[in-house]
C-alpha cells in the first residue's frame, strides 16, 4: 500500500500532493490530497472530446460535508479563496493512498469516510466512491461543482451558461449551454435536492505561481444527501456516454483494478519498476483520427508530440515488451511523414500539423532500431523501408527550414525564428537558445540514422553504399569540429567563414556516447561523461547549462517570460538521467560497481515518485541550482520512459561493452552488441 499520512494536517503540504488517473483516450481526473484544486487543469472529469485532444473540464470537484440538523457540521472538502481556505476539511484528513487507486480518508468526531476516484478505460467516465468505514451512521451531503471549458481556460459566471438539466431513464443530463456536450450523471443512493449556486473566485495557487489568471467560478445545481450506515457506499458517476452512468460502479472498479494489475511486468520483484509501468501506461492513448495508439507527452497540458513520443516509447512500450502499442505508434507517425519529416506535434483542434523539428524524425530511427532489437520484427521494418530511404534522401537533398547535409557530412538546419531542436523555447521574437547550424546531438542522431539504415538495408539485402559514405565522412570530420581541449563537445557549430562554435556545456553532448553507434573513441567518450558529471549531473537529472555559464538560470519560476527564458538555461530535466546512465555504464564497461552506482543515482527520483508532487508521477523539470520540488508538468512521458528503460536495462544486466559488431556489413562499434 502506497500511503501518505499526516498526523498534523497542513493545507499547503496536502495541497502540494497531487494525483492523476486517466482513461486511455486523453481524458483524466486529477486534484490534490487536500481535495482542493490548485490548477486550472484539475478536475474530476476532464473529458477528451476528440481523443486524445479537445480536453474539456466538465466536473470540477465535489463538496462533501457531514450533516446534523440540516447544517453542515463537518465540511470535509477544502477550497482556496482569496485570503482564506474554506471549508477547512483538511483538518479531518487522515491519509492518502495512491495504489491501486487514489483514496483519501477523513475522520470527524468518530465518523469515518473513505473517498476513492477512478475512471473507465476508453470512456470519458469518472466514478467517485464514498464509503463509511466507521461504526457510526451519519448523513453525507455531496455537492458536485460544474464547469464547461477548454482545459487551458477558466470559467466565470455568465448568463450564457444556464446549465439546463433534465431527469429521465433513471439518470440526469446537464447542458452547460445550448449546443454544449451533454454531461450525464447518476448516483447509487440518496436523495437529489435541486439547489443552484455559484462558487465564486476559487483560487488556484499553482496558476498564481506561473503568473497566470488564477480565479474561477463553478456552479452547483443540486445536493445529493445520503444516510450512510457503517460499511455502506454511495457512488457518483459522471460521463459523456449516457450508457455508462447506468453501469454497476463496483464492476467498473473491479475491471479497472484488473487492467492495472495486468500492466505489471512479469518476473520482476522490483516494486519501483512495477509501479512505473502502471504509471507509464497513463501516457498511452488511442487516437481517434488514426484508430491507433499514440503517446501524450505529459499531464496535464501536453498532447502527442513527435519528438517526445519517439524518445518516451523506448521505455514505455518497446523495452516494456508492448509490441502491439509500439507498432501502432510507429505506424501512426509513419502515416504523417511529409517531405522526409515527422510532425512535431498533433494540435488540439483542427489546425495543420506542425513539422518544425529536426530531431523527431531522426529519433524514429532509434525507436525502430530498438523495436527490432526487442521484437525481431523484420517484416514491419521491411514494410516501411522505402519511407526510411525517402527520409534520408529528403535530408540529403534539403527539406524544410534549410535542413540539409553539408559537404563534410554534417546535418545542418535552422532559419529565422524557427526552433528545431528540443531546446526550443522562444518568447515572441526572442529566441532563448538559438541553435541554428549543426547541433551536437543532431550529428549523433544523424550518424545513428545512417548506421541504422545501413544495418536494416544489409539485413534486407538492399543497397546502402551512398549512406555509408556520408556516415564515414561525418565520423572523419566530427572530432575536428566538435571535440574541445577540455574533453567537452561544442554544443553547436556553424560553418560560416571561419566556422563559429558555441562551447556552452550542455547535456546534448551525452547523446554522442549514449546512442547505439558512436562517433568517438573510448577515451574521448569517457572525457565527455566526466565533463557532464562535473557540470550538469544532479540528483534529479541533468542541467541544461553549466552553472559556470553567465546565462545560467538557477530557478525556474514566475510568469511565462521568466519561465521560458530559464527552461533550457540550467533547468534540470529528469529524462536525461537515462542517457547519462547509459553512457556512464558504457564507458565503465558495465562493471558491477558502475551498475550499483547507476541504481543509486535513481534513488532521489524514486523518492520523488512516491512522496513528492504528483504521487506516482515524475515531473517534467526541476530548478537548476538546487533541484527539490518538481516543476512544469506534474507527470512527463519521457521522464517515466527513461526510468523504465534504465531499470529494464539494468535488470537484464547486458554487458554493453565496446565490442565490434558481429554484423559483417556494419563494422562500427555499438553499445548493443
Amino acid at each position: 500500500m502506497l500511503a501518505y499520512k499526516n498526523t498534523q494536517p497542513d493545507f499547503p503540504e496536502l495541497a502540494s500532493k497531487e494525483w492523476l488517473v486517466t482513461n486511455g483516450i486523453g481524458g483524466y481526473a486529477s486534484s490534490t490530497a487536500a481535495g482542493a484544486n490548485t490548477r486550472r487543469y484539475h478536475g474530476l472529469l476532464v473529458a477528451s472530446l476528440n481523443p486524445p485532444t479537445e480536453r474539456t473540464v466538465m466536473v470540477s470537484k465535489i463538496e462533501e460535508c457531514i450533516v446534523f440538523n440540516r447544517d453542515c457540521a463537518f465540511g470535509l472538502s477544502s477550497n482556496q479563496y482569496p485570503g482564506v481556505v474554506h471549508p477547512q476539511g483538511y483538518q479531518y484528513f487522515k491519509f492518502f493512498e495512491r495504489k491501486p487507486l487514489p483514496r483519501m480518508k477523513f475522520e470527524a468526531q468518530g465518523n469515518h469516510l473513505l473517498k476513492t476516484v477512478y475512471m473507465v478505460h476508453g470512456s470519458n467516465t469518472t466514478v467517485v466512491e464514498y464509503e463509511n468505514t466507521g461504526d457510526t451512521t451519519f448523513k453525507l451531503r455531496l455537492t458536485p461543482l460544474f464547469v464547461y471549458r477548454d482545459y487551458h481556460s477558466l470559467q466565470q459566471e455568465d448568463s450564457f451558461l444556464d446549465y439546463w438539466m433534465k431527469r429521465e431513464n433513471g439518470y440526469y443530463t446537464l447542458y452547460a449551454h445550448f449546443g454544449a456536450m451533454p454531461l450525464y450523471f447518476n448516483f447509487t443512493a440518496g436523495e437529489f435536492v435541486e439547489k443552484r449556486d455559484w462558487y465564486k473566485k476559487l483560487e488556484y495557487v499553482r496558476e498564481q505561481e506561473r503568473g497566470l489568471d488564477a480565479h474561477e467560478d463553478a456552479v452547483a445545481v443540486a445536493n445529493i444527501e445520503v444516510v450512510l450506515k457503517p460499511g455502506m457506499k454511495v457512488h457518483l458517476l459522471f460521463s459523456t456516454d449516457e450508457k455508462m452512468v447506468l453501469k454497476d460502479p463496483e464492476m467498473l472498479r473491479a475491471a479497472e483494478i484488473k487492467r492495472l494489475e495486468s500492466l505489471v511486468p512479469k518476473e520482476t520483484d522490483d516494486t519501483f519498476l512495477r509501479d512505473l509501468s502502471i504509471s507509464g501506461d497513463q501516457f498511452i492513448v488511442k487516437r481517434k483520427s488514426t484508430e491507433g495508439y499514440s503517446l501524450l507527452a505529459g499531464y496535464h497540458w501536453f498532447t502527442d508530440w513527435g519528438r517526445d513520443t519517439m524518445i518516451a516509447m523506448r521505455g514505455l512500450t518497446i523495452a516494456s515488451g508492448r509490441q502491439e502499442e509500439s507498432k501502432s505508434i510507429l505506424a501512426t507517425f509513419f502515416r504523417y511523414i511529409d517531405k522526409g519529416m515527422l510532425p512535431n506535434r498533433f494540435p488540439d483542434k483542427d489546425e495543420p500539423l506542425e513539422y518544425n523539428t529536426i530531431d523527431a524524425t531522426l529519433w524514429l530511427f532509434i525507436a525502430l532500431y530498438e523495436y527490432h532489437q526487442k521484437f525481431q520484427d523484420l517484416t514491419f521494418i521491411a514494410g516501411h523501408f522505402d519511407a526510411l530511404t525517402d527520409i534520408l534522401d529528403q535530408h540529403i537533398a534539403g527539406t524544410r527550414y534549410n535542413i540539409h547535409v553539408t559537404p563534410d557530412g554534417f546535418l545542418s538546419g535552422g532559419t529565422g525564428l524557427a526552433q528545431l531542436t528540443w531546446m526550443d523555447a522562444r518568447v515572441g521574437d526572442f529566441v532563448v537558445t538559438p541553435r541554428h547550424g549543426c547541433p551536437v546531438e543532431i550529428q549523433a542522431l544523424w550518424f545513428n540514422a545512417l548506421r541504422i539504415y545501413q544495418y536494416f538495408a544489409g539485413t534486407l539485402g538492399k543497397p546502402f553504399e551512398q549512406y555509408r559514405e556520408i556516415a564515414e565522412k561525418l565520423q572523419a570530420n566530427f572530432r575536428k569540429q566538435f571535440v574541445r581541449a577540455n574533453g567537452a563537445l561544442n554544443d553547436v557549430v556553424n560553418f560560416t567563414d571561419p566556422p563559429a562554435a558555441d562551447d556552452a556545456i550542455r547535456p546534448n553532448q551525452i547523446y554522442v556516447v549514449s546512442l547505439p553507434f558512436s562517433l568517438l573513441g573510448k577515451d574521448e567518450e569517457k572525457r565527455v561523461v566526466d565533463v557532464v558529471r562535473e557540470h550538469l549531473l544532479t540528483d534529479y537529472g541533468l542541467r541544461t547549462l553549466s552553472p559556470e555559464h553567465p546565462d545560467f538560470k538557477p530557478v525556474y519560476e514566475g510568469d511565462p517570460w521568466h519561465r521560458d527564458t530559464a527552461y533550457h538555461q540550467g533547468t534540470v530535466w529528469p529524462f536525461l538521467i537515462g542517457e547519462y546512465i547509459t553512457a556512464y555504464l558504457k564507458v565503465n564497461d558495465w562493471s558491477e560497481s558502475s551498475q550499483k552506482e547507476a541504481l543509486a543515482m535513481l534513488e532521489p527520483l524514486k523518492r520523488h515518485f512516491y512522496q513528492q508532487d504528483c504521487i506516482m508521477g515524475i515531473s517534467e523539470i526541476f530548478d537548476g541550482k538546487i533541484p527539490r520540488n518538481g516543476k512544469g508538468t506534474i507527470h512527463q512521458a519521457w521522464s517515466v520512459g527513461a526510468l523504465i528503460k534504465t531499470l529494464l536495462d539494468l535488470k537484464a544486466g547486458r554487458k554493453k561493452g565496446r565490442r565490434q559488431s558481429k554484423i559483417p556489413f556494419l563494422e562500427v562499434r555499438s553499445v548493443f552488441f
